[in-house]
C-alpha cells in the first residue's frame, strides 16, 4: 500500500517486455508466479473497489495488490507491521551488525540448489555465532540474534549473503545474568570468518557426499574445497548500535527489501534501463548503471527465491520457539518491560492510517470532499 507514485513502475516494465523475456529465458515456476503478480498487481485483473466523494461526486478505483514478496510496490506495511513486531522482541541493549558473504566460486552451486543452500547459509552462519560466542574470544553468554538473507548486489549480480543483528551480550550458563559484551566489536573478524568457512565447507561437503545437490559435470569438490581455504571469506561486523529504536530503524532498511525498487529507476528507452546505484563511500544513490532491458530483467529474477523460504530467521533466545521461556527472562535481567504491538489485530487499512496519521481522504478532483468506499466491486478482468 505504498502511496508515492514514481516515474517508472517495474510491473508495468515486465508486462511491455513479458513476451520477449519468455522467448528470450526458461522461467522457472516461482519466476513465473512472481512475473504474472508483479504486472497484475494493482491492475483491474486482481479487482478492487470504488471510492465515492461526498462533494462532487467523484469515483476513483483502488485496485487489489499481489503482496507477492518480490513487488517493490507491496512491501511498506508488511515492513511496518514486522518492525512492530519486532519491537516487542528486541531487548534493549547494544546491537552488533553483522554481514556474512560467501565466496564467488559457490555461486554456480548456490544458485542451482537455492533452497537447500540459503537454509545451509542460515545454518552456519549461526552456527558460527553460537561457536564464537562461546569460545575463548567470546565471553561464554548464550546469544540470540535475527538473520536476513538478501541474494543481491546494488548492480543486481548474484550476491548471496546474511545481515544478522545480534545482541551485544547473552544469557549465562545458569540464566541467573545478562552477560554484556566488553568489546565495541562482536569478535574478531578474521576469527568469525575462519569459523563460518569451516561450518560451511562441512556442511557442503556432506550434502555432496548424500548426493543431494545439482553439480556440474566436470565438478570436484577436493578442487573447490582447495579453493575455498586458500580465500579469506568476508565477514563483516559494523560498531555496535545503541538503543532498541535506533536498531530498529535500522533494521528496517534491510528488512522487506526486494532486488530494485521503483524510485531507483530513472530512464527507460525503447533498448535500455538506467538506475541509481549506491556509492558506498558516501552511503548515497548518487551513481547511474546503464543496461539492456533483458539484461534487466534477467538480472530481477535471479533473486526470486523458491516459494516458502523464509528470508527473516530468529536464534537462541529470540527464536520462536525459545521465546516465551527466555525472551521474558531477558527482559527481566535487563529490568525492562517488554514494548506492546501497536498494529496488532489492526487492518491493513487501519495500519495504513496510523502510519500515515490520516484518518480521511480528500478528493484529488475538487479538494473539498472526502471518499468514501461505495459497496459495489470494481470491474475485474
Amino acid at each position: 500500500m505504498e502511496n508515492k507514485r514514481y516515474s517508472y513502475d517495474l510491473g508495468e516494465l515486465l508486462s511491455e517486455h513479458q513476451d520477449q523475456l519468455t522467448n528470450t529465458y526458461c522461467l522457472s515456476l516461482d519466476q513465473h508466479k512472481v512475473l504474472t503478480d508483479l504486472t497484475r498487481c494493482r491492475t483491474s485483473t486482481l479487482g478492487g473497489h470504488q471510492d465515492y466523494c461526498d462533494h462532487c461526486g467523484n469515483l476513483q478505483n483502488s485496485y487489489n495488490s499481489c503482496r507477492n514478496r518480490h513487488c517493490p510496490k507491496c512491501q511498506y506495511l508488511k515492513q511496518a507491521e514486522w518492525i512492530d513486531r519486532l519491537k516487542h522482541n528486541l531487548p534493549p541493549t547494544r546491537y552488533f551488525h553483522i554481514i556474512f558473504t560467501i565466496p564467488q566460486d559457490l555461486h554456480q552451486i548456490f544458485y542451482a540448489n537455492q533452497r537447500l543452500c540459503y537454509n545451509l547459509l542460515f545454518r552456519s552462519s549461526t552456527k558460527a555465532v553460537h561457536h564464537a560466542s562461546s569460545g575463548p574470544s567470546g565471553n561464554g553468554a548464550s546469544v540470540g540474534g535475527v538473520s536476513l538473507l538478501h541474494t543481491w548486489g546494488q548492480s543486481l549480480t548474484y550476491h548471496p549473503h546474511i545481515h544478522m543483528l545480534v545482541p551485544a551480550g547473552g544469557i549465562s550458563e545458569d540464566n541467573m545474568e545478562w552477560i554484556p559484551s566488553p568489546r565495541k566489536f562482536f569478535l574478531p573478524a578474521k576469527v568469525l570468518s575462519k569459523i563460518f568457512r569451516g561450518i560451511m565447507c562441512r556442511m557442503l561437503a556432506e550434502i555432496i557426499e548424500k548426493k543431494d545437490v545439482f553439480l556440474p559435470d566436470d565438478f570436484s569438490w577436493d578442487s573447490l574445497k582447495r579453493k575455498l581455504y586458500q580465500k579469506n571469506w568476508n565477514v563483516h561486523i559494523k560498531p555496535h548500535l545503541a538503543g532498541a529504536d535506533r536498531v530498529i530503524e535500522y533494521l528496517g532498511r534491510y528488512t522487506h527489501r526486494v532486488a530494485i525498487s521503483n524510485n531507483r529507476i530513472i530512464s527507460v528507452t525503447d533498448d535500455q534501463i538506467s538506475f541509481k546505484i549506491k556509492d558506498y563511500r558516501t552511503g548515497e544513490l548518487t551513481s547511474t548503471m546503464t543496461l539492456p532491458i533483458i539484461e534487466f530483467h534477467r538480472r530481477f529474477f535471479q533473486h526470486v527465491v523458491p516459494r516458502g523460504l523464509c528470508k527473516i530467521r530468529y536464534f537462541g533466545f529470540l527464536s520462536l520457539s525459545m521465546a516465551k521461556e527466555l525472551l521474558s527472562l531477558v527482559f527481566e535481567l535487563l529490568e525492562r518491560a517488554q514494548f506492546i504491538p501497536r498494529f496488532e489485530g489492526l487492518t491493513a487499512m487501519e495500519v495504513f492510517q496510523e502510519i500515515s496519521g490520516k484518518r480521511e481522504r480528500v478528493c484529488r478532483e475538487c479538494g473539498i470532499g472526502i471518499m468514501h468506499l461505495f459497496y459495489g466491486a470494481t470491474e475485474s478482468g
